[in-house]
């Protein structure tokens, strides 16, 4: 942009100079140039010959001076600034770049984070479930082992508590038998009656 600029205005001066040098030609060569009450038109006075001239004469300086030295002035300034503006952009983008990666990597670790995090979560609640498994069936062998070991106490204590309560019986029914007809009966059959009814009863 600051170069075309440049030549545009290069062009327009080198299109405007020779305009400039042949103007007064074409305005003296031209008849009636001289107007009634304007005298900077008349040429036939030599100042305003001189004028035209040295006009002329300021106007090439000028352009020289602008042309040699304060358009590529204007241009290097452009020049640098464009260059400047650019390697600015590129740093913006690098920097844009890295930071779009940055963000992808944090995404990248978070979403890690979350996957090892819940993996862990699962680990642990698993870990509970069997270890709370491994509790209950300890429980329950242990919970079978003494209701095992209860029954059989009691179903002892029943074999006991039956045999002392035959004992008792045949003691009783021996001394009944012997207040009632004053003879004793043997001992085998009063335990063989007392065993059939205690058969007969379900004991």
């Amino acid at each position: 942009m600051a170069r075309s600029a440049a030549s545009n205005i290069r062009r327009v001066a080198s299109f405007l100079t020779p305009l400039a040098l042949a103007l007064p030609v074409m305005v003296m060569a031209a008849p009636g140039a001289r107007a009634v009450g304007m005298p900077q038109l008349d040429f036939a006075n030599p100042l305003v010959i001189g004028q035209v001239v040295w006009g002329a004469v300021i106007f090439l300086v000028l352009y020289l001076l602008l042309s040699r030295s304060a358009l590529p002035k204007v241009e290097s300034v452009l020049t640098s600034r464009r260059q400047t503006i650019g390697n600015d952009l590129d740093i913006a983008n690098r920097a844009k770049a890295e930071a779009d990666s940055a963000v992808d990597e944090l995404h990248q670790a978070r979403r890690s984070a979350m996957a090892e995090a819940q993996a862990n979560v699962d680990k642990v609640i698993e870990d509970a479930r069997l270890a709370a498994l491994r509790q209950t069936q300890e429980m329950n062998a242990r919970l079978a082992t003494e209701i095992h070991e209860a029954e059989q106490r009691v179903s002892a204590a029943r074999t006991a508590a039956l045999g002392s309560l035959r004992q008792i019986a045949d003691e009783t029914a021996q001394a009944l038998v012997r207040q009632v007809t004053g003879a004793s009966v043997p001992a085998e059959t009063v335990a063989r009656t007392v065993d059939h009814a205690a058969t007969a009863r379900g004991f």
